[in-house]
C-alpha cells in the first residue's frame, strides 16, 4: 500500500512510540525490523521518522525524562478536521490529553483517549500524510483494541470516526471489526477481566514479520520480553513481544503470505 493522499477519516495512518532511551530503541528495532531512520518534526521534542527501503513505516520520540508515562505503540486515526474530531472526542466521554497542535508543516495533531482509557492519536495531515508502506516485512499492518467489551466502545468510535462496526459472530469471543467505507480497518476484542491489570485497555500494533518464531527470539536476544509465545490465529501466525522498555506489540506473519 502506498498512499501519497490524505486518508479517510477514521483510517489508521501512523504509529508513533514514546521512549526515553531514544538511540537505544532505535538500535533494537533496526535489528529487528531493518529499519534506518531520519529526523521527524520537533514539537514535543526529540523525534526520528523509522524508514524501511526508503518508505516512512513509524516514528518514535523521546520523552523528557521527568515524563514516567506508560511506553506503549500509538495508533492514529485520520481526520479531516483534529479540531473537531477532539471535540467529538470529548462530547462523547473520550479524553484529549495532548492537542491539538501543529506538528511542524507535516500537520496537525491530538494524543486522546477512549471512555475506557485506550490512548490513541488523531491526525490531521498535510505535509505528512502516515504510513507510506504497509504489507511487507518490518511495516505495520494491523491495529486491535484489547478492551473489556466491544459493544460500548464500538459505539464511541462509530460516533466519533463514523465507523462501521460489524461483530464478528462467536459463542465464545467479543470480536468485532471496524470499518471505513467497507474496508475492515481495524478490530476490536473484548477480554473483560482478562485484560492485563498494568496495562488495561490498549491498542495493540500488529508488525509484518518473515518468520514469527525467528522474529520473537530475536526480540528477546535484542532485550525485549516474550508475552505470548508464537500461535496461530485468525489472522496467520502470532507472537506478542515488548522491546526493552516495555512497549507491547505483535509480530505476524498474515494468513497467505
Amino acid at each position: 500500500m502506498t498512499e501519497a493522499t490524505r486518508r479517510t477519516p477514521g483510517t489508521p495512518c501512523w504509529v508513533s512510540l514514546m521512549v526515553h532511551g531514544l538511540d537505544a530503541t532505535q538500535e533494537f528495532y533496526r535489528a529487528l525490523f531493518g529499519w534506518e531512520f531520519e529526523p521527524g518534526p520537533q514539537h514535543l521534542g526529540p523525534y526520528v521518522r523509522a524508514l524501511l527501503d526508503g518508505e516512512e513505516v513509524a516514528g518514535i520520540g523521546q520523552l523528557p525524562p521527568d515524563r514516567h508515562l506508560r511506553i506503549a505503540w500509538t495508533p492514529y486515526l485520520a481526520s479531516d478536521d483534529a479540531d473537531e474530531t477532539a471535540e467529538s472526542i470529548r462530547c462523547c466521554g473520550g479524553t484529549v490529553a495532548v492537542g491539538p497542535l501543529d506538528a511542524g508543516e507535516a500537520g496537525r495533531m491530538a494524543l486522546c483517549s477512549d471512555p475506557v482509557g485506550a490512548i490513541f492519536g488523531v491526525w490531521e495531515a498535510d505535509a505528512h500524510h502516515g504510513t507510506a508502506t504497509a504489507g511487507p516485512p518490518g511495516t505495520p499492518v494491523w491495529n486491535e483494541l484489547l478492551t473489556y467489551e466491544t459493544s460500548s466502545v464500538g459505539k464511541f468510535y462509530r460516533a466519533v470516526f463514523g465507523h462501521e462496526v460489524e461483530p464478528v459472530v462467536s459463542a465464545d469471543h467479543d470480536w468485532a471489526t471496524l470499518h471505513v467505507d467497507g474496508v475492515p480497518v481495524a478490530s476490536l476484542h473484548g477480554v473483560g477481566n482478562a485484560l492485563p491489570r498494568d496495562r488495561g485497555p490498549h491498542w495493540m500494533t500488529y508488525f509484518e514479520t518473515v518468520d514469527v518464531d525467528t522474529a520473537a527470539r530475536l526480540a528477546v536476544e535484542l532485550g525485549g520480553q516474550l508475552l505470548r509465545p508464537p500461535y496461530e490465529a485468525r489472522t496467520g501466525r502470532v507472537a506478542q513481544v515488548t522491546d526493552p522498555e516495555g512497549a507491547v506489540f505483535a509480530l505476524v506473519r498474515s494468513a497467505g503470505r
